[in-house]
């Protein structure tokens, strides 16, 4: 699978043999991740629950980079995923947490494999290949089921100018998280897709404590997208913060977006040309934190001519018309929770969320939050009247610290949400059981 770039990875491992490969291989790392995960989904109102359990490995090898003016190294990875109630649990043929078989059912595994080549000269960074996962403002890889999201293409990134980090790409096809498969890019609810999601952008960090973003991307055919982001965190004391995060997205339509195949779902809610992406969403987040007390306060407005785009191909079908299992994106924003997004068009979300560090009480590797959002003045769909919907999520977090199990780690997670209005969800109330570990070769 992915013939290329595992091509380019043989060929750099055996370079690697010949040309200065001490800090190829002294700085190599290989680790074998294990997910277990219980997934509950309890349609409120009727509709189909979703009730699985799986277990996924991840297969890590990072190499270092071989000697020289410019270094060479290869990232490898292998994941697979098995269903351990053998496909009885309830599984709506939706692909977001399992693939599908020919019936509908949950398949009893599934497996795929990817690598990067990559290059070092001074402190630039180049990775080409199908493992890609980018954690940037205007793309963000998916880990919210039993294995992750990835992507394939290539990416730059430059560090030569001090305080300055310049990000740079072009994507080509995703590998979603209930997936063998790849896809090409697309939107929620569009069912063709692009292989050109190109991006750039900056982090400059002003001063030490003041950080502003500027992102452009363009999904060739879907949409282009601006953001503009800026962070500052303010030390009262050793123990004791207050920290601003400002974010601003400017999306607009490009290409075929709203024609047949193109067209943007605007996530359920109204949309001013049906079909296309027009957007500007904004969001202020505010956290004070005090020992291991943290406060976060925000407001988010998403304007009223459509709802805000992500890059997300859960609409995307194979030949035969049935999901491809790519379905579940994230996006950066903190109103992508645990089971709604709050990104229609009009909607007005005030959200906030408290957590504890227990380590302050002699608990080291406990922590627990809770968080609520309100989001109101949702513009329905039809264009008539309004919607409203809230949600609260709650999470407690342990990581064993030392003995035997040191580093396995559990987390339980409960959402509850509830709509009023023709576009908001069905009620749900949504539950998640995970256990983590992370064993290190080398």
């Amino acid at each position: 699978m992915y013939k290329s770039s595992l091509a380019v990875a043989v060929a750099l491992g055996v370079f690697a043999q010949t040309a200065g490969a001490a800090g190829f291989v002294e700085d190599s790392k290989l680790s074998l991740s294990s997910r277990t995960m219980y997934f509950n989904n309890d349609n409120r109102d009727g509709g189909a629950d979703n009730r699985e359990s799986g277990q996924g490995f991840k297969l890590d090898y990072i190499s270092g980079f071989t000697e020289g003016t410019v270094g060479f190294g290869v990232d490898a990875q292998a994941l697979w995923g098995i269903h351990l109630d053998g496909g009885r649990g309830k599984h709506p043929d939706v692909g977001t947490f399992f693939p599908s078989d020919s019936d509908g059912s949950a398949v009893s595994q599934w497996a795929r494999v990817g690598a990067n080549a990559k290059a070092r000269f001074s402190k630039t960074e180049v990775h080409y290949g199908s493992a890609l996962a980018p954690n940037l403002p205007i793309l963000v890889s998916n880990d919210g089921r039993l294995l992750p999201q990835t992507f394939e293409g290539g990416t730059i990134q430059s560090k030569e100018i001090d305080n300055l980090t310049i990000n740079a790409g072009q994507l080509t096809h995703a590998m979603g998280r209930a997936s063998s498969n790849r896809t090409g890019l697309s939107v929620a609810g569009a069912t063709q897709d692009s292989n050109k999601f190109r991006y750039g952008g900056l982090d400059y960090k002003l001063t030490p404590d003041l950080t502003l973003q500027y992102y452009y991307s363009n999904l060739e055919d879907f949409y282009k997208q601006h953001f503009l982001g800026a962070t500052h965190v303010f030390k009262i004391a050793d123990d004791q913060s207050f920290k601003t995060d400002l974010r601003y997205f400017d999306s607009s339509s490009d290409g075929k977006n709203g024609e047949a195949g193109y067209r943007f779902s605007n996530n359920g809610g109204y949309a001013k040309n049906a079909g296309e992406v027009d957007n500007k969403t904004w969001s202020a987040i505010f956290t004070y934190t005090l020992g291991g007390h943290a406060f976060l306060l925000g407001h988010q407005r998403v304007n009223d001519d459509g709802g805000f785009v992500w890059l997300n191909q859960g609409n995307v079908v194979d030949g035969n018309g049935r999901p491809e299992g790519a379905g579940g994106a994230s996006f950066y924003l903190f109103t992508d929770s645990m089971i709604n997004q709050f990104a229609k068009a009009g909607e007005n979300t005030t959200f906030g969320q408290y957590s504890y560090d227990f380590a302050r009480l002699g608990v080291p590797g406990l922590k627990a939050s809770v968080a609520y959002l309100k989001g109101e003045d949702g513009k329905n769909a039809n264009g008539n009247g309004t919607f409203s919907e809230w949600e609260r999520d709650a999470r407690v977090d342990y990581v064993i610290q030392e003995g035997t199990f040191k580093g396995l780690g559990a987390s339980l997670r409960h959402g509850v949400y509830r709509g009023t209005g023709t576009s908001s969800l069905a009620d749900q109330d949504q539950t998640r059981l995970i256990f983590n570990y992370t064993y290190n070769f080398l």
